[in-house]
């Protein structure tokens, strides 16, 4: 089975981009999707995206303080289940 981080990369190429480009997600996983440019709407629609498919949920407190997808991807990992 792939690692989260690797489902992550997939969801993120899969249905993300800005201006039209692929986002390109370093291997550490140390990128800021907003700070890359990913539009606030377009976070929510992923975030959705994401709780879905690992079945976690987010509060809006993990919305402020998971700023990069390795954050998001621990806090993943460290859930039950």
């Amino acid at each position: 089975m792939a690692s989260t981080g690797d489902r992550l990369k997939t969801l993120i190429a899969d249905n993300l981009e800005v201006d039209g480009q692929a986002i390109a997600v370093p291997e550490n996983l140390d990128i800021s999707l907003l700070e890359a440019g990913v539009s606030s709407v377009d976070l929510v629609a992923f975030a959705k995206l994401v709780a879905r498919d690992f079945n976690v949920k987010f509060t809006l407190e993990h919305c402020t303080t998971l700023n990069s997808v390795k954050e998001v991807a621990d806090f993943i990992d460290s859930q039950p289940g």
